[in-house]
């Protein structure tokens, strides 16, 4: 019988929502012939025990998650996501240089280097790309550090305190839409689509707004509602980056699609698989495929 490990952490387990998903990928392993254990960072050594590793916690190369899937692979494990996917999506300069090498749809997209960082080349920027713009630094996820700005005074406030945690930043044309596709990519094919609804509050999928955290919302849709332009964006994107598991967010404006963001190890718990019931089924077969 083969063995599958769910690596999990503590945030992982913060509401009830993750953690029915959790159980739910569980019951899913055991139905399809596998045992399934959670395996906790205090319990990285169980990995190598492991025939397949599923990652159910916050990838980054700078965290434990990116040792537990370099482990994996050492031992020849296969695991979602992969070390080079985690490394590739957690920054944004890496992520969006493959994607435009493959010529996916961006909105128009700049790497500023600290030293061009002048009023020059910041007017510049607003006269390219139009107003607002939208400034990334590097490493951010869950869109921390991934502001608008209206005006170079805003464009410099922003900049600065980005500039002291990279050298880069990444400066895009700004898309507006009421909703984002997201788009679940496995091996190159669709896993599941949703739309998620950015509050007015905000433009992003998740913010801080007035010292609380306002969430999009989520809905599941089925693959014959979507615009088919969508999905093969999606699929382009993610296979842009390898062959893991990505959830790929898209905006959909006047019939032109551009892609926002490609994510390693999307989350499946918000309701996302509503339509796509086998979702955790055709992740535990590709792991045990691989």
């Amino acid at each position: 019988m083969s063995q599958l490990g769910i690596f999990v952490d503590r945030k992982t387990l913060s509401n009830s929502e993750q953690l029915n998903a959790l159980i739910r990928c569980r019951d899913v392993a055991e139905t399809l012939g596998h045992t399934a254990k959670f395996i906790f960072p205090v319990d990285i050594h169980k990995i190598r025990k492991m025939d397949a590793l599923f990652i159910r916690a916050r990838t980054d190369p700078l965290n434990i998650t990116y040792f537990a899937a370099q482990m994996a692979r050492f031992h020849g494990i296969p695991v979602l996501d992969d070390p080079d996917s985690i490394r590739c999506c957690s920054d944004k300069i890496n992520m969006y240089s493959r994607l435009i090498k493959e010529k996916v749809s961006l909105p128009k997209t700049v790497f500023l280097p600290k030293e061009e960082l002048t009023v020059e080349r910041v007017t510049q920027l607003f006269d390219e790309l139009g107003t607002p713009l939208v400034v990334k630094e590097p490493s951010t996820s869950f869109s921390m550090r991934v502001e608008k700005v209206n005006d170079i005074a805003d464009f410099f406030k922003v900049a600065h305190r980005f500039i002291k945690l990279s050298d880069w930043i990444v400066v895009q044309q700004y898309v507006e839409s009421k909703y984002d596709w997201r788009i679940g990519v496995l091996d190159g094919g669709l896993l599941y689509a949703c739309k998620y609804t950015i509050p007015s509050v905000t433009f992003k999928i998740q913010a801080s707004v007035n010292g609380h955290i306002v969430y999009c919302g989520v809905e599941s849709v089925p693959p014959e509602v979507v615009p088919p332009h969508v999905i093969q964006l999606g699929i382009d994107a993610g296979n842009a980056i390898g062959r893991g598991l990505y959830g790929v967010d898209i905006k959909n404006n006047n019939e032109d699609a551009y892609v926002i963001e490609v994510n390693d190890n999307p989350s499946i718990e918000s309701g996302e698989d509503d339509c796509y019931p086998r979702v955790f089924e055709m992740i535990i077969e590709n792991l045990f495929a691989a």
